[in-house]
């Protein structure tokens, strides 16, 4: 297992689910809007050489979740649960594509956001576009922190 790391606000190999999907995730963005990095490969495609969409939306999931984060902890490292995700998928990825989704907090409190997402290819099409709840993860509910 590759240990994770984080520089100038980019986290590589944080979770099995980014070292699976092999994306890369930008929190140290200031306008405080976490970035999700993917590049398409044969193991992302559905059975129609297009981007599958349960992965389109892990990657917008990841970024507005990290966004809703970052409304806490300039580290983007305090959890947030996704309490529901609503995926729109606007047009086909395919391999090679380099994406990026982006999430932007819409409203909420301290403890809920409302979340939107985009998933853009770096010719400026958009991919996806999503809308979530996240919550905090209580601090009682938090594992304790390994020293």
């Amino acid at each position: 297992m590759t240990s994770p790391t984080q520089e100038d606000g980019i986290i590589i190999n944080e979770t099995g689910a980014q070292r699976l999907l092999e994306y890369v995730l930008d929190v140290g963005q200031s306008d405080k809007k976490a970035r999700c990095r993917i590049t398409v490969t044969d193991d992302h495609l559905n059975r129609h050489d297009s981007l599958h969409g349960g992965i389109t939306s892990a990657v917008l999931d990841n970024a507005m979740g990290a966004t809703a984060s970052l409304t806490a902890d300039d580290t983007g490292r305090i959890p947030f649960m996704t309490i529901s995700l609503n995926t729109q998928f606007l047009a086909p990825a395919k391999k090679g594509d380099l994406l990026t989704a982006t999430g932007t907090v819409v409203g909420g409190g301290k403890s809920i956001k409302f979340v939107e997402g985009q998933l853009v290819s770096a010719d400026g099409r958009i991919i996806a576009t999503a809308t979530g709840v996240f919550k905090r993860v209580p601090e009682h509910r938090l594992p304790p922190i390994s020293r």
